[in-house]
């Protein structure tokens, strides 16, 4: 849009098309094991849901033909990632909704530049949706949100380069550059070709030094990954610049760096909790050319969600996210709990130099991280490559809005991929396992985990999050910096030395925590090892690699001894 534009647009969906639905997405492809593992007998698996090349070409045969009659076919060819580089790849989506088209306008590199390339790259991603209602509709759509839900499917065919959804308009199920391509797709693609395919922010963070390093991190939906990737630091001196909230792609270069891009354009962001105190500057980039869906509006044309109590005026009148007048305390959430805000990355203050940068940025530490109220610490550090691995294969986390689930149960996710691994997880684990074999002069980044939703007895956070998760990043720099001193050992890994972590101005309420905040409980941890190795026998199996094992039964003994 041009610069002297400032229009953005909201969305109502049918309640019935909200959010990803992860049972109606599948991969397929000619061996089953290539895509899941075989769950041990009597388990449901979790680890993604295959179909066979023959029946899917019968379920999109029911649904396709016919789809779009009365409705505009939209074509558009889009890169992800640089056009043009040599991490990018080029996809073109077919599809018959104007919102895909606006979200991909935001989210995708597009236009003739891509128009030009598809030619070199004959091997581009084709991509075909509808939302599913031909015109004329039997009835008409809910708050004018064509879907048809008891129909929605979502696919992947690896072995032939394509994509498609049918039945669902929203978010990662339509905007097939997105979830589709950038991981379930791509990590085939990148393990093909050498390379990983994550759901990953990156940032750069310069110390007061000057030194400027760049971090990936790993974590599920509405976990934080948007806050972190737009901090503006309680740390003075130091400055947090974003690459990307929400994909990496990473490749090692000829000198050993694995280097890094964000193969989108836009940030699709969880609007509930989103406010001035938690992300200001999410908040600065929102004001202008945005799309936002199934928010809340003020009757003067303003946004709303929980989290932004504050900062409106107590009598503004809202009209909540069905369309209907809303009040506070009326039992029911003025926005959807999976609400978002799709804006352009060139609208963000604190946006990286180097976030289009077609040969990627150096990843020093990788982070892995997720909701867990009790017995991880704030922070703690890989003892080794392997170990790092064993993190993200181990994660577990609260459920999101973000899918179909309900409740705040710890589920087992993965490396925050459950979701989206396009191939088998044994074998995606294998991958980055043989990552230093295959790069024989890698500069392996530091490996950590972070937890900033640890709670004390009375339930209530011990740690404040937000601008001051930049002490931890001030201890993660030190120590991929080698600073001597500043860690102390514990079974589950390297933790900060008290001595050593930043916590001057935080005042006694977190001080007075720390012991709580990184303690180790060994029971919490041996039943932790238990859960994990549950999770293993029954989603896994013989295709876990032995390394796994083998880091659960070091874990073990370190816990016992």
């Amino acid at each position: 849009m041009p610069n002297d534009t400032f229009c953005s647009w909201l969305s109502r969906t049918d309640p019935a098309d909200v959010a990803r639905v992860e049972s109606k997405t599948v991969i397929a492809t000619s061996n089953r094991n290539q895509t899941i593992p075989t769950p041990k007998a009597g388990a449901a698996g979790q680890l993604g849901y295959w179909m066979s090349n023959e029946e899917l070409d019968a379920q999109l045969g029911k649904r396709f033909p016919g789809s779009m009659k009365g409705r505009t076919m939209y074509v558009i060819p889009f890169s992800m990632g640089p056009v043009g580089g040599p991490l990018s790849k080029i996809g073109v989506e077919l599809t018959d909704s104007p919102y895909v088209v606006a979200s991909m306008r935001i989210m995708t590199r597009i236009g003739n530049d891509v128009n030009a390339t598809i030619g070199d790259s004959p091997d581009f991603v084709r991509c075909l949706h509808s939302v599913g209602q031909p015109l004329p509709m039997q009835k008409p759509p809910l708050h004018a949100w064509p879907c048809n839900p008891s129909q929605t499917l979502i696919t992947h065919m690896p072995e032939r380069n394509e994509i498609a959804s049918y039945g669902s308009g929203y978010g990662g199920n339509s905007l097939l550059g997105k979830k589709c391509l950038a991981l379930r797709l791509g990590s085939i693609i990148g393990q093909r070709e050498g390379w990983l395919a994550e759901h990953m922010l990156i940032i750069g963070i310069t110390a007061p030094n000057g030194v400027k390093k760049y971090i990936a991190a790993a974590f599920p939906s509405a976990c934080g990954k948007t806050n972190l990737a737009m901090m503006r630091p309680s740390l003075p001196g130091y400055k947090v610049e974003c690459i990307g909230d929400d994909i990496a792609w990473m490749r090692f270069d000829k000198e050993g760096r694995l280097r890094a891009i964000n193969p989108e354009a836009g940030f699709f962001g969880v609007a509930p909790g989103t406010s001035r105190s938690t992300n200001p500057l999410a908040m600065d980039s929102i004001e202008r050319d945005t799309i936002f869906t199934n928010v809340a509006e003020t009757t003067d044309g303003g946004f709303y969600w929980e989290g932004l109590e504050k900062e409106t005026p107590k009598d503004a009148q809202i009209i909540d996210w069905q369309g209907q007048q809303w009040t506070k305390g009326s039992g029911r959430p003025a926005a959807h709990p999976n609400s978002r805000f799709c804006t352009p990355a060139v609208n963000l203050e604190c946006l990286d130099p180097a976030w289009n940068s077609s040969e990627g940025v150096p990843i020093d530490a990788i982070l892995f991280g997720g909701r867990r109220p009790e017995g991880v610490p704030l922070v703690y550090e890989a003892f080794d490559w392997e170990h790092g691995v064993y993190f993200g294969a181990s994660m577990r986390s609260e459920a999101t809005a973000a899918a179909e689930h309900k409740g705040k149960v710890i589920m087992h996710d993965p490396f925050a991929m459950r979701p989206f691994f396009g191939y088998n997880f044994g074998h995606y684990l294998q991958h980055w396992l043989d990552m230093p074999a295959k790069n024989p002069n890698a500069k392996l980044p530091k490996i950590f985990q972070v937890n900033w939703f640890r709670k004390g007895a009375d339930g209530s956070f011990l740690w404040p999050g937000y601008s001051d998760n930049s002490r931890v990043l001030d201890w993660i720099l030190r120590r991929v910096n080698n600073e001597p001193n500043i860690a102390d050992t514990t079974p589950i890994g390297h933790v900060p030395k008290k001595s050593a972590f930043r916590l001057d101005g935080l005042g006694n309420d977190v001080t007075d925590k720390w012991d709580e905040l990184f303690d180790v409980p060994r029971e919490f941890w041996n039943e932790e090892t238990n859960l994990v190795t549950k999770y293993f026998e029954e989603q896994v199996g013989q295709d876990l690699p032995k390394e796994m094992w083998r880091q659960r039964d070091l874990l073990r003994e370190r816990l016992n001894k």
